[in-house]
């Protein structure tokens, strides 16, 4: 399950995308949120719904290898 910690999420969030080679702008729009959100996440002003938990987790896994220490440094 989800079990990224509060303070962990706006880490979880920038090494993704970073991984990914995104802009906040560009991995706002792959998640269908705004830019404003991405940097409010990844500098911890506030927290990502459940629903868009679960669509980062489809990310990562969408990722295979690549995603898979990310996985598990925040999901497991």
């Amino acid at each position: 399950m989800l079990k990224v910690k509060p303070s962990e999420v706006g880490g979880l969030i920038r090494e993704l995308r970073l991984l990914t080679g995104l802009t906040q702008e560009q991995f706002a729009a792959s998640l269908g949120v705004t830019y404003g959100t991405i940097n409010r996440w990844e500098n911890g002003r506030s927290q990502p719904s459940p629903i868009a938990m679960k669509l980062v987790k489809q990310k990562l896994e969408e990722m295979g290898e690549q995603g898979k220490d990310l996985r598990q440094k925040y999901f497991n």
